[in-house]
Protein backbone atom coordinates (compact mmCIF):
# COMPACT_ATOMS: atom_id res chain seq x y z
CA UNK A 1 0.00 0.00 0.00
CA UNK A 2 3.12 2.65 0.85
CA UNK A 3 4.27 1.67 -2.38
CA UNK A 4 1.00 2.92 -4.43
CA UNK A 5 0.52 5.52 -2.55
CA UNK A 6 4.13 7.16 -3.23
CA UNK A 7 3.53 6.50 -6.79
CA UNK A 8 0.26 8.39 -6.77
CA UNK A 9 1.86 11.16 -4.74
CA UNK A 10 4.65 11.17 -7.71
CA UNK A 11 2.20 11.23 -10.44
CA UNK A 12 0.23 14.01 -8.51
CA UNK A 13 3.23 15.92 -8.28
CA UNK A 14 4.27 15.52 -11.95
CA UNK A 15 1.33 16.91 -13.20
CA UNK A 16 1.14 20.28 -10.77
CA UNK A 17 4.62 20.66 -12.12
CA UNK A 18 4.14 20.36 -15.34
CA UNK A 19 3.98 23.35 -17.59
CA UNK A 20 0.66 24.79 -17.71
CA UNK A 21 1.00 27.27 -20.98
CA UNK A 22 -2.13 26.29 -23.38
CA UNK A 23 -0.34 24.24 -25.92
CA UNK A 24 0.87 21.92 -22.57
CA UNK A 25 -2.34 22.53 -19.90
CA UNK A 26 -4.05 19.21 -20.71
CA UNK A 27 -1.64 16.79 -19.52
CA UNK A 28 -3.38 14.59 -16.65
CA UNK A 29 -6.14 17.07 -16.47
CA UNK A 30 -8.55 15.79 -19.56
CA UNK A 31 -12.00 17.08 -19.04
CA UNK A 32 -15.45 14.91 -20.58
CA UNK A 33 -18.31 17.21 -21.34
CA UNK A 34 -21.85 15.95 -20.14
CA UNK A 35 -23.38 16.80 -22.95
CA UNK A 36 -24.26 14.39 -25.46
CA UNK A 37 -22.51 14.86 -28.93
CA UNK A 38 -24.87 14.71 -32.47
CA UNK A 39 -22.09 12.43 -33.80
CA UNK A 40 -21.26 9.03 -32.62
CA UNK A 41 -17.72 9.01 -31.11
CA UNK A 42 -16.77 5.18 -29.90
CA UNK A 43 -17.29 1.78 -31.23
CA UNK A 44 -17.51 -1.54 -29.37
CA UNK A 45 -17.27 -5.07 -30.99
CA UNK A 46 -19.61 -7.86 -29.52
CA UNK A 47 -19.91 -11.51 -31.03
CA UNK A 48 -20.65 -14.86 -29.83
CA UNK A 49 -17.80 -16.92 -28.50
CA UNK A 50 -16.48 -18.61 -31.61
CA UNK A 51 -14.74 -22.61 -31.16
CA UNK A 52 -13.31 -23.36 -34.34
CA UNK A 53 -12.01 -27.47 -35.55
CA UNK A 54 -12.30 -29.96 -37.43
CA UNK A 55 -14.90 -32.35 -35.62
CA UNK A 56 -15.52 -29.90 -32.72
CA UNK A 57 -19.60 -30.75 -33.29
CA UNK A 58 -18.87 -33.35 -30.71
CA UNK A 59 -18.12 -31.01 -28.07
CA UNK A 60 -22.11 -29.58 -27.68
CA UNK A 61 -23.47 -31.96 -25.48
CA UNK A 62 -20.47 -31.05 -22.96
CA UNK A 63 -21.10 -27.54 -23.57
CA UNK A 64 -24.70 -28.13 -22.62
CA UNK A 65 -23.98 -30.12 -19.21
CA UNK A 66 -21.40 -27.53 -18.42
CA UNK A 67 -24.57 -25.21 -18.74
CA UNK A 68 -26.78 -27.37 -16.75
CA UNK A 69 -28.98 -28.12 -19.31
CA UNK A 70 -31.76 -30.01 -18.80
CA UNK A 71 -34.26 -29.84 -21.61
CA UNK A 72 -33.11 -28.70 -24.68
CA UNK A 73 -34.56 -27.45 -28.02
CA UNK A 74 -32.81 -28.53 -31.12
CA UNK A 75 -33.98 -26.85 -34.04
CA UNK A 76 -33.28 -27.46 -38.17
CA UNK A 77 -34.89 -27.70 -41.63
CA UNK A 78 -36.29 -30.44 -43.59
CA UNK A 79 -33.07 -30.46 -45.63
CA UNK A 80 -30.35 -30.61 -42.85
CA UNK A 81 -32.03 -32.84 -40.57
CA UNK A 82 -31.02 -36.28 -42.38
CA UNK A 83 -27.86 -35.15 -43.27
CA UNK A 84 -24.33 -35.91 -41.27
CA UNK A 85 -24.43 -32.51 -38.65
CA UNK A 86 -27.62 -32.84 -37.71
CA UNK A 87 -26.37 -37.14 -36.96
CA UNK A 88 -23.01 -35.47 -34.92
CA UNK A 89 -24.94 -33.21 -32.91
CA UNK A 90 -27.78 -35.70 -31.86
CA UNK A 91 -24.94 -38.34 -30.80
CA UNK A 92 -23.18 -35.86 -28.68
CA UNK A 93 -26.28 -35.21 -26.63
CA UNK A 94 -27.08 -38.71 -26.49
CA UNK A 95 -23.52 -39.71 -25.66
CA UNK A 96 -23.67 -36.85 -22.80
CA UNK A 97 -27.32 -37.86 -21.39
CA UNK A 98 -28.80 -34.51 -22.59
CA UNK A 99 -32.69 -34.23 -22.68
CA UNK A 100 -33.65 -32.69 -26.08
CA UNK A 101 -36.59 -32.12 -28.73
CA UNK A 102 -35.92 -31.65 -32.13
CA UNK A 103 -38.18 -28.78 -34.15
CA UNK A 104 -37.21 -29.71 -38.13
CA UNK A 105 -39.95 -27.42 -39.87
CA UNK A 106 -37.69 -24.07 -39.89
CA UNK A 107 -38.43 -22.72 -43.43
CA UNK A 108 -35.55 -21.63 -45.75
CA UNK A 109 -36.16 -18.00 -45.75
CA UNK A 110 -38.24 -17.66 -43.15
CA UNK A 111 -41.70 -15.86 -43.04
CA UNK A 112 -43.49 -14.39 -40.05
CA UNK A 113 -46.05 -16.79 -40.51
CA UNK A 114 -42.91 -19.88 -39.76
CA UNK A 115 -41.14 -17.72 -37.40
CA UNK A 116 -44.37 -18.04 -35.62
CA UNK A 117 -45.09 -21.20 -35.43
CA UNK A 118 -41.17 -22.29 -34.65
CA UNK A 119 -42.30 -19.50 -31.17
CA UNK A 120 -45.44 -21.70 -30.36
CA UNK A 121 -43.16 -24.71 -30.33
CA UNK A 122 -40.72 -23.57 -27.57
CA UNK A 123 -43.35 -21.96 -25.46
CA UNK A 124 -45.01 -24.89 -25.60
CA UNK A 125 -41.48 -26.70 -24.74
CA UNK A 126 -40.61 -24.60 -21.86
CA UNK A 127 -37.07 -25.43 -22.88
CA UNK A 128 -34.03 -24.23 -20.94
CA UNK A 129 -31.45 -23.98 -23.40
CA UNK A 130 -31.16 -24.11 -27.37
CA UNK A 131 -29.50 -25.44 -30.30
CA UNK A 132 -29.61 -24.37 -33.85
CA UNK A 133 -28.27 -26.79 -36.41
CA UNK A 134 -28.22 -25.38 -40.18
CA UNK A 135 -28.23 -22.05 -42.25
CA UNK A 136 -28.66 -18.71 -41.52
CA UNK A 137 -32.74 -19.28 -41.53
CA UNK A 138 -32.20 -21.87 -38.61
CA UNK A 139 -30.26 -19.36 -36.45
CA UNK A 140 -32.65 -16.70 -36.83
CA UNK A 141 -35.84 -18.49 -36.57
CA UNK A 142 -34.06 -20.06 -33.20
CA UNK A 143 -33.29 -16.82 -32.25
CA UNK A 144 -36.75 -15.27 -32.39
CA UNK A 145 -38.12 -18.40 -30.65
CA UNK A 146 -35.81 -18.22 -27.68
CA UNK A 147 -36.69 -14.33 -27.93
CA UNK A 148 -40.33 -14.95 -27.64
CA UNK A 149 -40.24 -18.16 -25.00
CA UNK A 150 -38.67 -16.44 -22.91
CA UNK A 151 -41.40 -13.16 -23.44
CA UNK A 152 -44.29 -14.77 -23.62
CA UNK A 153 -46.27 -11.90 -23.98
CA UNK A 154 -44.75 -9.68 -26.55
CA UNK A 155 -47.18 -8.98 -29.07
CA UNK A 156 -44.97 -10.37 -32.49
CA UNK A 157 -44.21 -6.83 -33.72
CA UNK A 158 -42.26 -5.19 -30.32
CA UNK A 159 -38.98 -6.37 -31.01
CA UNK A 160 -39.14 -6.25 -34.98
CA UNK A 161 -37.03 -3.30 -36.30
CA UNK A 162 -38.74 0.13 -36.86
CA UNK A 163 -40.36 1.26 -38.73
CA UNK A 164 -42.43 -1.54 -39.46
CA UNK A 165 -42.28 -3.16 -35.69
CA UNK A 166 -42.01 -0.93 -32.34
CA UNK A 167 -37.85 -2.05 -31.62
CA UNK A 168 -38.62 -2.43 -28.61
CA UNK A 169 -34.90 -2.60 -26.86
CA UNK A 170 -34.75 -6.76 -25.65
CA UNK A 171 -34.58 -6.53 -21.68
CA UNK A 172 -35.73 -10.33 -20.53
CA UNK A 173 -33.02 -12.84 -19.87
CA UNK A 174 -32.72 -15.40 -23.02
CA UNK A 175 -31.86 -18.55 -22.83
CA UNK A 176 -28.19 -20.19 -23.83
CA UNK A 177 -28.14 -20.84 -27.29
CA UNK A 178 -25.21 -22.59 -29.18
CA UNK A 179 -25.59 -22.21 -33.17
CA UNK A 180 -23.73 -24.42 -35.23
CA UNK A 181 -23.38 -23.16 -39.22
CA UNK A 182 -23.61 -25.74 -41.83
CA UNK A 183 -23.54 -23.49 -44.84
CA UNK A 184 -20.65 -20.57 -45.07
CA UNK A 185 -22.45 -17.24 -45.96
CA UNK A 186 -25.17 -15.70 -43.22
CA UNK A 187 -22.19 -15.48 -39.98
CA UNK A 188 -25.52 -15.19 -37.82
CA UNK A 189 -23.74 -17.39 -35.50
CA UNK A 190 -21.75 -14.36 -34.61
CA UNK A 191 -24.39 -11.33 -34.66
CA UNK A 192 -27.96 -10.32 -32.83
CA UNK A 193 -29.79 -10.53 -36.35
CA UNK A 194 -32.77 -12.23 -37.04
CA UNK A 195 -34.08 -11.62 -40.40
CA UNK A 196 -37.61 -12.89 -42.41
CA UNK A 197 -39.91 -12.09 -44.63
CA UNK A 198 -42.70 -10.23 -43.50
CA UNK A 199 -45.70 -11.26 -45.63
CA UNK A 200 -47.59 -8.16 -45.46
CA UNK A 201 -45.79 -6.26 -47.02
CA UNK A 202 -43.43 -8.43 -49.11
CA UNK A 203 -39.85 -7.53 -47.87
CA UNK A 204 -37.68 -8.51 -45.40
CA UNK A 205 -37.59 -7.04 -41.86
CA UNK A 206 -35.65 -8.53 -38.37
CA UNK A 207 -34.80 -7.93 -34.77
CA UNK A 208 -31.84 -6.45 -33.94
CA UNK A 209 -30.06 -6.51 -30.57
CA UNK A 210 -27.08 -7.84 -28.99
CA UNK A 211 -29.23 -10.28 -26.44
CA UNK A 212 -30.28 -12.12 -29.38
CA UNK A 213 -26.32 -13.61 -29.86
CA UNK A 214 -26.00 -17.07 -29.56
CA UNK A 215 -23.56 -17.85 -26.39
CA UNK A 216 -21.43 -20.35 -28.08
CA UNK A 217 -20.87 -20.99 -32.27
CA UNK A 218 -19.22 -24.32 -32.89
CA UNK A 219 -17.59 -24.08 -36.59
CA UNK A 220 -17.19 -27.23 -37.94
CA UNK A 221 -15.86 -27.40 -41.51
CA UNK A 222 -16.77 -30.84 -41.81
CA UNK A 223 -20.29 -29.63 -42.10
CA UNK A 224 -19.79 -27.83 -45.35
CA UNK A 225 -18.45 -30.70 -47.07
CA UNK A 226 -22.13 -32.01 -47.80
CA UNK A 227 -23.74 -28.44 -48.58
CA UNK A 228 -24.90 -28.64 -52.37
CA UNK A 229 -22.68 -26.50 -55.18
CA UNK A 230 -25.65 -23.75 -55.64
CA UNK A 231 -25.88 -23.16 -52.03
CA UNK A 232 -21.92 -22.94 -51.45
CA UNK A 233 -21.99 -20.07 -54.86
CA UNK A 234 -25.12 -18.42 -53.07
CA UNK A 235 -23.93 -18.39 -49.69
CA UNK A 236 -20.47 -17.24 -50.61
CA UNK A 237 -21.96 -14.27 -52.37
CA UNK A 238 -23.32 -13.30 -49.04
CA UNK A 239 -19.87 -13.33 -47.48
CA UNK A 240 -18.72 -11.27 -50.32
CA UNK A 241 -21.59 -8.59 -49.85
CA UNK A 242 -20.64 -8.66 -45.99
CA UNK A 243 -16.93 -7.91 -46.46
CA UNK A 244 -17.63 -5.15 -48.81
CA UNK A 245 -21.19 -3.31 -47.57
CA UNK A 246 -19.24 -3.59 -43.82
CA UNK A 247 -15.94 -2.36 -44.94
CA UNK A 248 -17.30 0.88 -46.87
CA UNK A 249 -20.30 1.61 -44.47
CA UNK A 250 -20.52 5.15 -43.08
CA UNK A 251 -17.29 5.53 -40.34
CA UNK A 252 -18.92 5.16 -37.08
CA UNK A 253 -17.55 8.67 -35.97
CA UNK A 254 -19.81 10.21 -38.42
CA UNK A 255 -23.11 7.88 -37.91
CA UNK A 256 -25.55 9.88 -36.02
CA UNK A 257 -26.86 10.71 -33.18
CA UNK A 258 -25.11 9.51 -30.63
CA UNK A 259 -26.51 7.11 -27.71
CA UNK A 260 -27.58 9.21 -24.75
CA UNK A 261 -26.65 5.89 -22.95
CA UNK A 262 -24.45 3.32 -24.10
CA UNK A 263 -26.43 0.75 -23.80
CA UNK A 264 -28.60 2.55 -26.76
CA UNK A 265 -26.19 2.40 -28.93
CA UNK A 266 -27.00 0.19 -32.06
CA UNK A 267 -25.76 -2.89 -33.46
CA UNK A 268 -25.21 -1.21 -37.07
CA UNK A 269 -22.62 0.93 -35.51
CA UNK A 270 -20.50 1.88 -39.06
CA UNK A 271 -16.87 1.21 -40.30
CA UNK A 272 -14.23 0.58 -37.66
CA UNK A 273 -10.97 -0.31 -37.30
CA UNK A 274 -11.41 -3.54 -35.50
CA UNK A 275 -14.51 -4.44 -38.69
CA UNK A 276 -12.43 -3.57 -41.57
CA UNK A 277 -9.57 -5.88 -40.18
CA UNK A 278 -12.25 -8.61 -40.82
CA UNK A 279 -13.26 -7.22 -43.90
CA UNK A 280 -10.01 -7.16 -45.69
CA UNK A 281 -9.35 -10.86 -44.17
CA UNK A 282 -12.99 -11.61 -45.69
CA UNK A 283 -11.59 -10.31 -49.19
CA UNK A 284 -8.57 -12.12 -49.38
CA UNK A 285 -10.08 -15.16 -49.11
CA UNK A 286 -12.39 -14.96 -51.22
CA UNK A 287 -9.73 -14.02 -53.70
CA UNK A 288 -8.14 -17.41 -53.33
CA UNK A 289 -10.93 -19.87 -52.01
CA UNK A 290 -14.23 -18.64 -53.32
CA UNK A 291 -14.16 -20.81 -56.76
CA UNK A 292 -11.71 -23.36 -55.38
CA UNK A 293 -15.03 -24.15 -52.43
CA UNK A 294 -17.96 -23.92 -55.04
CA UNK A 295 -16.24 -26.42 -57.99
CA UNK A 296 -14.20 -28.73 -55.22
CA UNK A 297 -16.86 -29.76 -53.05
CA UNK A 298 -14.35 -32.16 -51.25
CA UNK A 299 -11.91 -29.17 -51.47
CA UNK A 300 -11.33 -29.35 -47.46
CA UNK A 301 -8.98 -26.38 -47.22
CA UNK A 302 -11.34 -24.37 -49.65
CA UNK A 303 -14.16 -25.15 -47.79
CA UNK A 304 -12.88 -24.67 -44.25
CA UNK A 305 -11.30 -21.42 -45.04
CA UNK A 306 -14.59 -20.15 -46.65
CA UNK A 307 -16.15 -21.49 -43.17
CA UNK A 308 -14.05 -19.38 -41.24
CA UNK A 309 -14.84 -16.43 -43.34
CA UNK A 310 -18.33 -16.70 -43.29
CA UNK A 311 -17.50 -16.26 -39.21
CA UNK A 312 -15.41 -13.33 -39.51
CA UNK A 313 -17.49 -11.28 -41.76
CA UNK A 314 -20.30 -12.20 -39.27
CA UNK A 315 -18.33 -10.50 -36.18
CA UNK A 316 -17.69 -7.68 -39.03
CA UNK A 317 -21.40 -6.72 -39.89
CA UNK A 318 -22.75 -7.72 -36.77
CA UNK A 319 -20.74 -4.31 -35.60
CA UNK A 320 -20.23 -2.24 -38.36
CA UNK A 321 -23.25 -3.13 -40.67
CA UNK A 322 -24.66 -3.73 -44.24
CA UNK A 323 -26.21 -1.36 -46.53
CA UNK A 324 -28.05 -0.62 -49.96
CA UNK A 325 -26.97 -4.24 -51.12
CA UNK A 326 -29.00 -5.70 -48.08
CA UNK A 327 -31.84 -3.03 -48.10
CA UNK A 328 -32.50 -4.05 -51.68
CA UNK A 329 -31.91 -7.53 -51.47
CA UNK A 330 -34.73 -7.76 -48.82
CA UNK A 331 -37.89 -6.83 -51.40
CA UNK A 332 -35.89 -8.53 -54.00
CA UNK A 333 -36.77 -11.59 -52.15
CA UNK A 334 -39.66 -11.00 -50.52
CA UNK A 335 -41.59 -10.37 -54.04
CA UNK A 336 -39.56 -13.60 -55.86
CA UNK A 337 -42.46 -14.78 -58.74
CA UNK A 338 -41.44 -18.18 -60.45
CA UNK A 339 -37.65 -17.95 -59.77
CA UNK A 340 -36.57 -21.72 -58.77
CA UNK A 341 -32.90 -21.85 -58.58
CA UNK A 342 -31.14 -25.47 -58.35
CA UNK A 343 -30.71 -27.43 -54.32
CA UNK A 344 -33.10 -24.86 -53.07
CA UNK A 345 -36.32 -27.16 -53.29
CA UNK A 346 -39.23 -27.22 -55.62
CA UNK A 347 -40.98 -23.62 -54.26
CA UNK A 348 -39.86 -20.34 -55.77
CA UNK A 349 -37.02 -18.51 -53.82
CA UNK A 350 -34.40 -15.76 -54.21
CA UNK A 351 -31.66 -17.25 -52.15
CA UNK A 352 -29.96 -14.21 -49.84
CA UNK A 353 -26.59 -14.54 -51.04
CA UNK A 354 -27.86 -13.91 -54.77
CA UNK A 355 -30.44 -11.37 -54.01
CA UNK A 356 -27.93 -9.22 -52.10
CA UNK A 357 -24.94 -9.43 -55.15
CA UNK A 358 -26.83 -8.76 -58.21
CA UNK A 359 -27.49 -5.50 -57.35
CA UNK A 360 -23.56 -4.79 -55.71
CA UNK A 361 -22.08 -3.73 -59.09
CA UNK A 362 -24.40 -1.08 -59.14
CA UNK A 363 -24.28 0.31 -55.61
CA UNK A 364 -20.74 0.38 -55.38
CA UNK A 365 -20.96 2.42 -58.87
CA UNK A 366 -23.20 4.55 -56.67
CA UNK A 367 -20.96 4.72 -53.16
CA UNK A 368 -17.73 4.67 -54.67
CA UNK A 369 -17.42 8.78 -54.61
CA UNK A 370 -17.72 8.48 -50.72
CA UNK A 371 -14.17 6.82 -50.44
CA UNK A 372 -12.19 6.05 -53.13
CA UNK A 373 -9.38 5.07 -51.62
CA UNK A 374 -11.60 2.34 -49.99
CA UNK A 375 -13.46 0.95 -52.48
CA UNK A 376 -9.86 0.67 -55.00
CA UNK A 377 -8.10 -1.45 -52.03
CA UNK A 378 -11.62 -3.33 -51.91
CA UNK A 379 -10.86 -3.85 -55.65
CA UNK A 380 -6.87 -4.82 -54.88
CA UNK A 381 -7.42 -6.95 -52.07
CA UNK A 382 -10.12 -9.08 -54.55
CA UNK A 383 -7.31 -9.21 -57.36
CA UNK A 384 -7.77 -6.27 -59.57
CA UNK A 385 -4.59 -4.00 -60.48
CA UNK A 386 -5.80 -1.04 -59.34
CA UNK A 387 -2.02 1.05 -60.39
CA UNK A 388 -2.45 3.82 -62.13
CA UNK A 389 -6.30 3.61 -61.62
CA UNK A 390 -7.75 7.35 -60.43
CA UNK A 391 -9.40 8.20 -57.49
CA UNK A 392 -12.20 9.29 -60.07
CA UNK A 393 -12.26 5.35 -61.17
CA UNK A 394 -12.54 3.67 -57.85
CA UNK A 395 -16.51 2.75 -58.78
CA UNK A 396 -15.78 1.37 -62.16
CA UNK A 397 -12.35 -0.47 -60.77
CA UNK A 398 -14.57 -2.52 -58.33
CA UNK A 399 -17.91 -3.19 -60.25
CA UNK A 400 -15.99 -4.36 -62.77
CA UNK A 401 -14.24 -6.93 -60.27
CA UNK A 402 -17.32 -7.82 -58.89
CA UNK A 403 -19.00 -8.65 -62.44
CA UNK A 404 -15.80 -10.87 -63.02
CA UNK A 405 -16.25 -13.09 -59.82
CA UNK A 406 -19.65 -12.81 -60.63
CA UNK A 407 -19.80 -14.30 -64.50
CA UNK A 408 -16.85 -16.94 -63.23
CA UNK A 409 -19.17 -18.28 -60.55
CA UNK A 410 -22.15 -18.29 -62.94
CA UNK A 411 -24.65 -15.83 -61.28
CA UNK A 412 -27.81 -15.40 -63.36
CA UNK A 413 -26.99 -12.27 -65.24
CA UNK A 414 -28.86 -9.52 -62.96
CA UNK A 415 -32.73 -8.83 -61.71
CA UNK A 416 -33.94 -9.70 -65.48
CA UNK A 417 -33.36 -13.13 -65.00
CA UNK A 418 -34.68 -13.93 -61.92
CA UNK A 419 -38.28 -12.78 -63.40
CA UNK A 420 -38.69 -9.00 -62.71
CA UNK A 421 -38.76 -5.91 -64.75
CA UNK A 422 -38.58 -2.50 -65.48
CA UNK A 423 -42.54 -2.45 -63.83
CA UNK A 424 -41.38 -4.10 -61.00
CA UNK A 425 -38.72 -1.03 -59.74
CA UNK A 426 -41.26 1.42 -57.73
CA UNK A 427 -42.32 -2.34 -55.59
CA UNK A 428 -38.87 -2.81 -55.19
CA UNK A 429 -38.21 0.32 -53.96
CA UNK A 430 -40.62 0.66 -52.03
CA UNK A 431 -40.27 -2.84 -50.09
CA UNK A 432 -36.64 -1.08 -49.73
CA UNK A 433 -37.17 2.24 -48.03
CA UNK A 434 -38.42 0.86 -44.82
CA UNK A 435 -35.44 -0.95 -44.47
CA UNK A 436 -33.65 2.18 -42.55
CA UNK A 437 -31.35 0.11 -39.95
CA UNK A 438 -29.02 -0.79 -43.44
CA UNK A 439 -29.80 2.36 -45.45
CA UNK A 440 -28.43 4.82 -42.83
CA UNK A 441 -25.45 2.69 -42.88
CA UNK A 442 -24.82 3.04 -45.93
CA UNK A 443 -21.55 6.02 -47.03
CA UNK A 444 -23.47 8.31 -48.82
CA UNK A 445 -27.74 9.11 -48.68
CA UNK A 446 -29.63 7.48 -50.99
CA UNK A 447 -33.11 9.03 -52.75
CA UNK A 448 -35.69 7.03 -54.25
CA UNK A 449 -34.94 8.10 -57.73
CA UNK A 450 -31.00 6.90 -56.47
CA UNK A 451 -32.48 3.62 -55.35
CA UNK A 452 -34.36 3.32 -58.97
CA UNK A 453 -31.73 3.74 -61.12
CA UNK A 454 -29.29 0.99 -58.89
CA UNK A 455 -32.04 -1.24 -59.61
CA UNK A 456 -32.65 -0.07 -63.17
CA UNK A 457 -28.72 -0.76 -64.01
CA UNK A 458 -29.18 -4.38 -62.04
CA UNK A 459 -31.40 -5.46 -64.64
CA UNK A 460 -28.98 -6.92 -66.91
CA UNK A 461 -25.31 -6.83 -65.76
CA UNK A 462 -23.42 -8.75 -68.41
Amino acid sequence: MSSRKRIFNLLRTINIASCQCPAHSHRGNVQVLNSTPLKDYAFEIKCSTIRYGLGVTREVGMDLVNLGAKNVCVMTDQNVVSLSPMKAVLDSLVKNGINYSVYDNVRVEPTDTSFKHAIDFAKQGMFDSYVAVGGGSVMDTCKAANLFACDPEAEFLDYVNLPIGKGKPVTVPLKPMIAIPTTSGTGSETTGMSIFDYEEIKAKTGISHTALRPLLALIDPLHTLSVPQTVANYSGFDIFCHALESFTAIPYNERSPAPENPALRPVYQGSNPISDVWARFCLQCLNKYFARSVYNADDLEARSTMHLAATMAGVGIGNAGVHICHGLAYPIAGNVKNFVPKDYGTEPIVPHGLAVVLTAPSVFRFTAASDPDKHLEAASILGADILGKKREDAGKVLSDTILMFMDRMKIENGLSAIGYTTQDIPQLVRGALPQHRLLKIAPVPQSEEDLSKILEDSLTLY
